[in-house]
């Protein structure tokens, strides 16, 4: 991981990487990861029946599909997706998000699959 005095620019990191769906570890809280991820395309239905699950938007623009709804975010927009709430990331244009979860939350929780990736410490 970085210097522990040191700030974390969240665009410089993103520039590191050009995968999609691929979680990036950045920092550490406790128990819980701060992770960095693009997207593009449509992920799999999933839930975390253990945990909640943040997103945060940092460019282009996110669509939470919920089975009763949509949530929309757009940059500098956030949504916790409450722990056994089945969703599913949907991002049209390419995607950097930030995600706040508990250390080792697989990416697609309940559901597995290729898509199935953990998270890379990025330093």
């Amino acid at each position: 991981m970085s210097d522990p005095v040191a700030p974390v620019n969240l665009a410089a990191k993103l520039s590191q990487f050009s995968d999609l769906w691929a979680q990036k570890t950045v920092a550490v809280l406790n128990d819980y990861e701060v992770k960095l991820a693009k997207l593009k395309g449509e992920f799999v239905w999933h839930t975390h029946e253990d945990t909640d699950e943040l997103f945060l938007v940092i460019s282009g623009r996110l669509t939470i599909q919920l089975r009763d709804a949509d949530v929309v975010l757009e940059p500098g927009e956030l949504f916790v997706v409450p722990r056994g709430v089945e969703h599913c990331p949907v991002a049209d244009e390419e995607t950097a998000i930030l995600l706040f979860e508990p250390a080792g939350t697989l990416n697609t929780g309940d559901a597995g699959g290729s898509m199935t990736k953990a998270a890379e410490i990025l330093g």
